[in-house]
């Protein structure tokens, strides 16, 4: 995503987990279902990773400076704001912080993303497109983002039309 684009979205963001969840979706094409379902364990800022688990797959991303930051502002709010919680998710709420079942955080990620005037799917579409606009390879995609060969292969060829156009269906 160009940078004027992504600090234009993270202008919006009112504080360190709305900025940290438009991180996450702006720059590494999480869905709102990745993000529900990340585990503290699953964010190792010694190695600068975070492992996105998947059915039947589990995909890595290697956290640039931007995500690393963000990731450690927003672990130390949520350690200062609920210094109790068992909530064993990364990303929690007032209500998740005190639920006794341990439930993923809620739909609230739409409301983040409403003041920008994007939605949340858009801005990981067009991450995803961006990316295959300047790389015009399918494995890429799949790395970078964690994408089945299908999905990476649709936006490469949206991406490059005159490149794909030859290829066998």
């Amino acid at each position: 995503m160009p940078s004027d684009r992504l600090a234009d979205v993270l202008s919006h963001a009112q504080n360190d987990f709305q900025r940290f969840v438009m991180v996450l979706v702006c720059i590494h094409a999480l869905s709102g279902t990745d993000m529900r379902h990340l585990l503290l364990t699953d964010l190792d800022l010694s190695r600068e990773r975070l492992i996105v688990r998947r059915p039947g797959k589990r995909h890595i991303i290697y956290l640039d400076e931007l995500t690393y930051r963000c990731a450690s502002v927003w672990l130390r709010e949520r350690h200062r704001r609920w210094p109790v919680t068992t909530n064993p998710h990364l990303l929690i709420n007032r209500w998740t912080a005190v639920d006794t079942t341990h439930s993923p955080i809620g739909i609230t990620f739409t409301n983040i993303f409403r003041p920008t005037g994007l939605t949340m799917p858009t801005l990981r579409q067009d991450r995803i497109r961006d990316e295959a606009f300047e790389v015009d390879d399918p494995l890429h995609l799949m790395r970078l983002f964690g994408i089945s060969s299908q999905t990476a292969m649709r936006y490469i060829t949206a991406a490059h039309p005159e490149r794909t156009a030859k290829l066998p269906r």
